[in-house]
């Protein structure tokens, strides 16, 4: 079967241990994440062949970050290295009312000073028919933002079906600009993934009667909000992932899929946070494993809602869970007994 590739920023990700703040232990653990390699490790584990095209300083936790993600069975044969520091965030996990905080530490890292040209996009996307990208990368500079054209360009070019979670980081870059951007790049865009603010922060386009922080969601007014988008970029399909947020530690958890036609909307997921970081991403991936499956709208929602709420419940970025334990919370099997 055909590859999928994605393309952004792996970054050396710092956490205090457990729900502790930041250094009130004095320690941090390491581990590495970041929103397309999150996905390529996610679809890898579905058994996807997935590579991940970056940039990385060639020293020791930059080739660290690509042995990661080849232990998961991800092609990194296309990364490039160079450039003097990976990019890192610092992570402080929520817990009931006490919301989770993420420090950016990404200045001149390596992604963010490549140029277009650097990469072989003819070569990367020889025998593949899927390229991802997402918001965050072209919000690291001009130049990533040039690089995800060129790639979309490439993409296109040799019929690879383009998608794009909109990921608005506000600590990147403002809504203007990426409003600006994104405008430009969701030409090339076919599957179109937001969150339940990405659409009115991006794009201005709101969802009626809806208010994220009081934890209230119109589901209906994000069934336009999909409509709207699919009317003024003409994606194939709009995927928007609901999450009403009881509190930092508990969350309950949705997503919908709209094709020009019909929508579906999956069941609503009641999960205890574990780790949300890549929930997003947990959700693409599994979007995307499902469409390449030829699933239905139906089905294509419940798999991926499925498999980011399982993504939520395991520790750090990547998403560690099979096919088969995707499909049994989608037939049902809730209940988090133990397997014997």
């Amino acid at each position: 079967m055909s590859k999928v590739v994605t393309f952004g920023e792996i970054m050396l990700r710092l956490t205090p241990g457990g729900y502790n703040r930041f250094l009130q232990n004095g320690s941090f653990e390491a581990s590495f994440g970041g929103a397309e390699a999150n996905v390529a490790v996610s679809l890898s584990n579905f058994g996807v062949e997935a590579a991940f095209v970056t940039r990385l300083p060639d020293h020791a936790i930059g080739r660290a970050a690509a042995r990661e993600l080849r232990a998961f069975g991800v092609d990194t044969s296309h990364i490039l290295y160079g450039g003097g520091r990976i990019g890192i965030y610092y992570l402080e996990k929520g817990a009931g009312e006490r919301g989770s905080v993420c420090i950016y530490d990404r200045a001149h890292s390596a992604i963010s000073e490549a140029s277009v040209g650097d990469f072989d996009w003819d070569l990367i996307f020889d025998g593949a028919d899927w390229f991802h990208f997402t918001g965050i990368t072209p919000a690291l500079g001009a130049q990533t933002a040039a690089l995800c054209e060129e790639a979309c360009r490439a993409a296109r070019r040799r019929g690879l079906t383009v998608s794009c979670d909109l990921n608005y980081r506000s600590k990147l870059w403002t809504r203007e600009k990426a409003g600006e951007v994104m405008d430009r790049l969701c030409r090339y865009v076919q599957v179109c993934i937001a969150n339940e603010e990405d659409a009115r922060d991006v794009f201005g386009i709101a969802a009626a009667d809806s208010d994220v922080t009081a934890g209230r969601l119109d589901k209906a007014g994000y069934m336009s909000v999909a409509r709207q988008l699919t009317e003024r970029f003409g994606f194939e399909k709009v995927a928007v992932t609901l999450r009403t947020s009881l509190s930092a530690s508990d969350n309950l958890w949705q997503g919908m899929l709209y094709d020009g036609a019909a929508y579906a909307l999956s069941r609503e997921h009641s999960v205890r946070i574990v780790d949300r970081v890549g929930g997003g991403d947990s959700f693409a991936a599994g979007l995307i494993y499902a469409l390449r499956e030829q699933m239905d709208i139906h089905d294509a929602v419940e798999f991926a809602a499925a498999a980011s709420a399982l993504g939520q419940t395991i520790e750090g970025d990547f998403n560690r869970v099979s096919v088969g334990e995707v499909q049994r919370l989608v037939r049902g099997d809730a209940s988090g007994r133990v397997r014997r």
